[in-house]
């Protein structure tokens, strides 16, 4: 994210990979807000701890506090004024097998979750961050089981194309077979149509869906 590109009356929600001060200052700045996941190892002073409404803790929240972020001033560029931190509860994905998937921190139990908005519910900010991740899983598919993994087109026509055209396949596989498309349908569809398996191979496969 360029901090150029920032815009005033927005709530930037970001993954802990965007966790920088300097970011955070940049949002506030362009008068806009962010809701950002933070690393598990963030160092901060609480302020207040707020108590908990029955949504909140049905929506899995354990804490909500104002706190101060702690560390030198460089580090936090500025970032004086008193933030919120939201923990929820969550089920992470665990890799069972370790010769497949990519590296990098293990997921805990909870997710911190900071922000400059303190005057909505916790579970409304839990909330903002799980839509978040809604985006993800839908590209994660388009890239995955439709094959789009890269851009034909980098101009902005050509990626509109590509994307309605990877979303019309998906509806087209999905009123064809009844099911939601998979990798292992959308890999038999293309071997059906470079002539890599026959009709009644694909027909087949359709068969054990059901």
């Amino acid at each position: 994210m360029s901090e150029a590109s920032l815009r005033s009356d927005r709530v930037y929600v970001m993954d802990r990979g965007y966790a920088k001060f300097a970011l955070f200052r940049a949002i506030l700045d362009a008068k806009s807000s962010f809701v950002c996941r933070i690393r598990d190892n963030s160092v901060f002073d609480s302020i207040e701890t707020r108590s908990l409404s029955e949504a909140a803790i049905q929506a899995g929240i354990t804490q909500d506090a104002v706190v101060c972020f702690s560390g030198n001033q460089a580090a936090r560029a500025g970032m004086d004024q008193p933030m919120r931190v939201v923990k929820v509860t969550c089920t992470p994905h665990r890799n069972t097998n370790p010769k497949t998937g990519r590296g990098g921190p293990q997921q805990g139990d909870t997710l911190l979750i900071a922000t400059d908005i303190l005057d909505v519910p916790a579970e409304v900010i839990a909330l903002i961050y799980k839509h978040r991740w809604a985006i993800e899983t839908f590209f994660r598919f388009f890239k995955h089981v439709l094959g789009c993994q890269h851009l034909i087109s980098h101009a902005a026509n050509g990626i509109e194309i590509q994307v309605f055209l990877g979303m019309i396949a998906c509806l087209l596989i999905a009123l064809w077979t009844g099911k939601k498309p998979t990798l292992r349908t959308y890999e038999m569809i293309c071997h059906y149509f470079t002539g890599l398996a026959d009709e009644e191979e694909l027909l087949a496969h359709i068969e054990k869906l059901a």
